[in-house]
C-alpha cells in the first residue's frame, strides 16, 4: 500500500533524526536521499527513496529483466539481518539477477574502477587517504590518467575546468572527513554553474557512521546544498548501479555535480559484477525536445520584432548549441548579446555581436537589451549580475525564454513564451521558421552605442595598465588561447578585453564566483587540452588562495601560463571601497610574496615585469615556454573596472561612461 510505503519513508528518516545509528535493519541513511531544491525539482527531477517508491506499472524485477525473487528468498533476507549480518558482509552471496552463471566475483574497488572506465573516463583527479586506500590501490594498474592536487579544492576546480573544456564529465577522488569537506567549495562552484561532474568520497566503515569515528563527517548532509544529487552506498550490490547513475545524472538536463559517498567496507566487500547494469531513475525525467507550438510562437515573435536581442548563457555552451546559435543569429540577422559563462559561444569578431551585459558589460549590449522589443534568452538564468534592477530590467520587451530547466523559467522575470528542452535541438527547430529581417535602424543605433562606447583604457599612461596586458596576451595569441580567470577585477577586464570566437574558450567562476579558481582551473583545462596554449589571467588575491597547485603543473610538466595582474589589492572589493565607503580601505591589502622567486622555488618558469615596454617581449617568451611559466605584472595599483551598474541600479545607470569618453 502507498500509504504504508510512505510510511516507512518516513521512519527511515526518524532513525537518523533521533540518532538511533545503531539500527540493525535498513541503513538510515537510504541509497539514493530524498532532496527537493527550493523553489521546486531543478530539471524536473524528482529524487526519490528507492525503497519508499511504489512502482505503479511494471515490477522492479521486471524492470531489469531478471526474474522476481521468491518469498522464501525475501524472507531469508529477513532472517539474516534480524540474526545481526550487515547487509554489506552477505553481498557476496549470489546476484539473483544472474543466479546459475558463474559470474565474476570483484571487490567494490575494483568495480568503481571497471565502472569508471565504462563511462568512458580516462583522466581524473585526487586526493588519497585512509579510507579510500583500497580505490586508490585498484587505481594503481588502471589505465586512467590521475593528477594528484595540493588540496583537494584545488583538484575540483581541476576536474570542473576539465569538463568545461572538454565536455566530459569531470571525476574527483577524496577520502573522509577533511578530505570530503575540502570539496564544498569546488561542488558549490561547479553547481552554480552548472557543470558536470562526478565526485567519489571515502567513508568510514558503515557500522561506525554516526558516531563520530575517525575522520568521519556527513559528507552527504554537508554537501546537499551543493550538488545536483548524492547519496551514501550502504551495499556493495548497488555500486555499479549508482555509479552509472551518478554519470547519467550529472551530464543530462541541467547539467551538474553529483557526490558519491563510499564507507570502506563497501569498497573491499565482493559482488557477482556478471550481468547487465541497469539504472533504476523512475522518477528523472529529461525532455530534450522542445515543444513545437511554443517554437513556432517563438518563431513568429521573432519575425515580427523590430529591435531584437539574443541573451545567451553557458547553457548555450553545454548544449554543444554554438553553431545552432550562429545559423539562428546570421539568418534572422540578430544581435547577440552574452553573459559572463555565454562568452565564447558566439565569435565576437561578427558584427552581430554586443559582447557581454551586466554589471560590468558593455555599454552597447546593456542599452540594447533596454531598449529591446523582444528579448530571446536561451540557456541563461537572468541571475541579479545580468538584470541590475528587476522591476526596469528589459522594460519594452517580449521575453522568450529557452531552457533545460523548467525551474529556471519565470524564476526570476515573467517570462512570455517559454520554451523547454535542450538548447540545440529547439534551436534547431527554430532556424526552420525564422526570416530574415534587415532592421537596418536598429543596427544602426547598435553601432552608433558601439562606437561612442567602446571598452577604453588610458594607453598613454607610462604605468603597466592590465588592461594593456590583456590585449597583447589577446594580440600575441590571435584570440585562440584558452583563457582561465580568478574572480575580480581582473576577471572583468579579462572578459571585456580578450575576444573569444569559440565556445569552451573561457573557463571562469561565474556563480559563485570563487577567489583561487583560475589556477587549479587552468591546469584542468590544459590536462584537457594538452594541444591548447592555456593562459591563466589571474589576480594576486584569488592566486594566493591556490599557489600551491603551481607544484601540480610541475609535476605533470602542464606548460601553463599565469600572468598575475598585481595590484596589491583584492582589486573589486578595493574598487567598491573607493566608490560607496570613502575610499576606507579596510582590509583589502595584503603583503604578497615575490611571485617570480615562489614559481621558481616550485620548478617553474618565474618572471616579473614593472616597466610598460617589457610587456610584449615578456609574454612572447612567456608563450613560448615548454615548463609552466608564472609572470608578475606589478599594474596600476587603483585602476576600476568600467563601465558599472551600480548594486541595485537599471542596466541603462552606468557608472563611468564620463571616464571612458574622455579617454577617447
Amino acid at each position: 500500500m502507498a500509504g504504508s510505503e510512505s510510511s516507512s519513508c518516513l521512519v527511515v528518516f526518524l532513525i537518523k533524526a533521533i540518532g538511533l545509528s545503531k539500527w540493525t535493519g535498513e541503513p538510515w541513511l537510504p541509497p539514493s536521499c530524498f532532496r527537493k531544491k527550493a523553489g521546486g525539482f531543478r530539471n524536473n527531477e524528482i529524487m526519490f527513496i528507492r525503497k519508499g517508491v511504489k512502482m505503479k506499472s511494471k515490477s522492479r524485477s521486471s524492470r531489469q529483466g531478471g526474474a522476481s525473487r521468491s518469498t522464501a528468498a525475501k524472507s531469508a533476507d529477513k532472517s539474516t539481518l534480524k540474526a545481526g549480518a550487515h547487509p554489506v558482509r552477505n553481498s557476496t552471496m549470489p546476484n539473483p539477477n544472474t543466479s546459475g552463471q558463474k559470474g565474476k566475483i570483484s571487490n567494490g574497488a575494483q568495480i568503481i574502477v571497471d565502472m569508471l572506465i565504462e563511462q568512458g573516463v580516462d583522466t581524473m583527479f585526487g586526493y588519497t587517504g585512509g579510507v579510500v586506500l583500497p580505490l586508490f590501490d585498484r587505481l594503481y594498474d588502471a589505465p586512467i590518467r590521475f593528477i594528484n592536487p595540493r588540496h583537494e579544492q584545488g583538484g575540483c576546480h581541476m576536474a570542473d575546468a576539465y569538463a568545461r573544456a572538454s565536455g566530459k564529465v569531470g571525476v574527483m577522488v577524496a577520502t573522509s572527513g577533511p578530505g570530503a569537506c575540502n570539496l564544498v567549495t569546488g561542488l558549490a562552484t561547479a553547481m552554480m554553474d552548472s557543470i558536470p561532474l562526478v565526485a567519489l568520497t571515502g567513508q568510514v566503515r558503515t557500522e561506525l557512521v554516526g558516531n563520530d569515528a575517525f575522520q568521519e563527517a556527513d559528507t552527504t548532509g554537508i554537501t546537499r546544498p551543493v550538488t545536483k544529487y548524492n547519496c551514501i552506498i550502504k551495499d556493495v550490490k548497488d555500486l555499479a548501479r549508482i555509479i552509472k547513475e551518478a554519470f547519467h545524472i550529472a551530464s543530462t538536463g541541467r547539467p551538474g555535480p553529483v557526490l558519491v559517498d563510499i564507507p570502506v567496507d563497501v569498497e573491499v566487500a565482493k559482488f557477482n559484477t556478471d550481468g547487465p547494469v541497469e539504472m533504476e531513475l523512475p522518477g528523472y525525467r529529461v525532455r530534450p525536445k522542445g515543444n513545437a507550438r511554443q517554437i513556432s510562437l517563438a518563431a513568429q515573435a521573432i519575425n515580427k520584432s523590430n529591435q531584437p536581442v539574443l541573451y545567451i548563457g553557458g547553457g548555450v555552451i553545454s548544449a554543444n548549441a554554438s553553431d545552432e546559435l550562429r545559423q539562428l543569429a546570421q539568418k534572422a540577422h540578430l544581435p547577440v548579446t552574452m553573459t559572463l559563462l555565454g562568452l565564447g559561444s558566439f565569435d565576437q569578431r561578427e558584427p552581430e555581436s554586443l559582447d557581454m551585459l551586466g554589471m560590468h558589460g558593455s555599454a552597447y549590449a546593456n542599452y540594447a537589451v533596454q531598449q529591446c522589443d523582444l528579448l530571446i534568452a536561451i540557456g541563461a538564468r537572468f541571475d541579479d549580475r545580468v538584470t541590475g534592477k528587476l522591476a526596469t530590467f528589459a522594460p519594452k520587451a517580449k521575453i522568450i525564454h529557452i531552457d533545460i530547466d523548467p525551474a529556471s523559467i519565470s524564476k526570476n522575470i515573467r517570462v512570455d513564451i517559454p520554451v523547454v528542452g535542450d538548447a540545440k535541438e529547439i534551436l534547431s527547430e527554430l532556424i526552420k521558421e525564422v526570416e530574415f529581417q534587415e532592421r537596418k535602424s536598429w543596427f544602426k543605433k547598435i553601432a552608433e552605442w558601439k562606437k561612442r562606447y567602446p571598452f577604453r583604457y588610458d594607453n598613454t599612461s607610462l604605468k603597466i595598465k592590465p588592461q594593456y596586458v590583456i590585449e597583447e596576451v589577446c594580440r600575441q595569441t590571435k584570440s585562440e588561447a584558452i583563457i582561465t580567470t580568478g574572480v575580480g577585477q581582473n576577471q572583468m577586464w579579462a572578459a571585456q578585453f580578450y575576444k573569444f570566437i569559440r565556445p569552451r574558450q573561457f573557463i571562469s567562476s561565474g556563480g559563485l564566483g570563487t577567489m583561487g579558481y583560475g589556477l587549479p582551473a587552468a591546469i584542468g583545462a590544459q590536462v584537457a587540452k594538452p594541444e591548447s596554449i592555456v593562459v591563466d589571467i589571474d589576480g594576486d588575491h584569488s592566486f594566493n588562495m591556490t599557489m600551491t597547485e603551481i607544484a601540480t603543473a610541475v609535476e605533470h610538466n602542464l606548460p601553463i601560463k599565469v600572468c598575475i595582474l598585481n595590484n596589491g589589492y583584492m582589486g573589486m572589493v578595493r574598487q567598491w571601497q573607493e566608490l560607496f565607503y570613502n575610499k576606507r580601505y579596510s582590509k583589502t591589502y595584503l603583503a604578497n610574496p615575490d611571485y617570480a622567486a615562489v614559481a621558481r622555488a616550485m620548478g617553474a618558469v618565474g618572471e616579473t615585469v614593472d616597466k610598460k615596454a617589457d610587456v610584449p617581449k615578456v609574454i612572447k617568451k612567456m608563450l613560448a615556454e615548454k615548463k609552466p611559466c608564472v609572470v608578475d605584472f606589478r599594474v596600476e595599483r587603483e585602476e576600476n573596472v568600467w563601465p558599472m551598474v551600480p548594486a541595485g541600479g537599471s542596466l541603462d545607470e552606468m557608472s563611468g561612461l564620463d571616464i571612458l569618453e574622455s579617454m577617447a
